[in-house]
């Protein structure tokens, strides 16, 4: 167990302590904050996020990075609509199979070329994220598909509620603390979870003490793609509608709240925890700012500048550590 000194310098216990600050703040300028109805809004606007933000923090603990997992929620989204109406199918969980399988052979395209041809990942993810995009909508569509087509099972899974105290809290939130902690007992649980952390600390050191890294690149990759693809299809079930060109942009969103969270951008450092804080942290503030009535443009202006501010205070952090 962590003893409170420790306990106290942890990114985790910072972060924590910054977003019960803000959310007093918040709640004495406006006190319908604290409403059960506008609370239970700010959870499930975590849930599609948070989920895309999982799988970046693998990622991101490898030392990589990826931009291409909007385009593979994207594809593994509309392509699984599609073959909903199609066959006229209106289970769920085959669906969302297809859909993580679709963001599963996406990730691993992502890997096969970052370790085959030791390329730069950023490089990679950018190629395969206009690659799979265009091909979405060349090939295969451009028209949105709105809720009088949408297949009506996946609409009565993403409307799940539960009741609490009067307001409804979206099922969904279950299905995203489900999958982070299925990622926290990955990365804390397993030889590959913890090789992951030594790959992204040092490569030639995690393959010298035994470390597959080939192995941990590809589940990585894969598991990233595979998240992806599912987070594409709850977040068509929860707002009703496909639409191939969805999730533009998410990446600056999605990475700004990894590195809220704690997790270092030259690998080897993350925790689930830092990431679901960061995650809830960058929703409060984008609220925040769409409640005061801040132009998108300026909202982008913001997180924008919450990256930059999170990326040097971990880049200063972990310099400090090595001096």
């Amino acid at each position: 167990m962590a003893s409170l000194p420790s306990l106290f310098r942890r990114s985790e216990t910072a972060v924590a302590a910054i977003l019960l600050l803000a959310m007093v703040l918040i709640g004495l300028i406006n006190p319908a904050f604290w409403q059960l109805d506008n609370l239970f809004n700010l959870l499930r606007a975590n849930v599609v996020i948070g989920i895309m933000a999982l799988s970046v923090l693998m990622v991101m603990i490898s030392g990589g990075i990826d931009v291409s997992f909007p385009a593979f929620a994207a594809a593994g989204m509309y392509l699984t609509v599609i073959a909903m109406n199609h066959f006229g199918y209106q289970g769920v969980v085959l669906p969302f199979i297809g859909a993580t399988l679709i963001g599963l052979v996406c990730g691993l395209l992502n890997a096969a070329f970052i370790h085959s041809f030791r390329m730069i990942p950023l490089i990679v993810t950018l190629g395969t994220a206009s690659v799979v995009r265009g091909l979405l909508l060349g090939l295969v569509g451009t028209s949105i598909i709105n809720i009088d087509r949408m297949p009506q099972s996946l609409i009565g899974f993403g409307r799940t509620t539960i009741e609490i105290g009067g307001s409804q809290l979206t099922a969904m939130l279950f299905v995203y603390l489900g999958l982070a902690i299925a990622v926290w007992l990955f990365l804390t649980r397993t030889m590959l979870g913890r090789g992951l952390f030594a790959y992204g600390g040092d490569a030639e050191s995690a393959k010298r003490v035994g470390f597959d890294n080939r192995r941990i690149v590809y589940v990585v990759y894969g598991l990233a793609g595979a998240l992806a693809g599912f987070a594409g299809l709850l977040h068509a079930s929860m707002i009703w509608l496909a639409n191939p060109r969805d999730f533009v942009g998410f990446e600056l969103d999605v990475i700004a709240a990894v590195v809220l969270g704690g997790a270092s951008i030259f690998g080897g450092r993350g925790s689930v925890l830092g990431t679901l804080l960061g995650v809830f942290m960058l929703v409060l503030i984008k609220n925040s700012l769409i409640i005061m009535r801040v132009d998108n443009t300026w909202q982008g202006v913001v997180v924008g500048a919450v990256i930059v501010a999170a990326t040097a205070l971990t880049a200063w952090r972990d310099r400090k550590k090595l001096a």
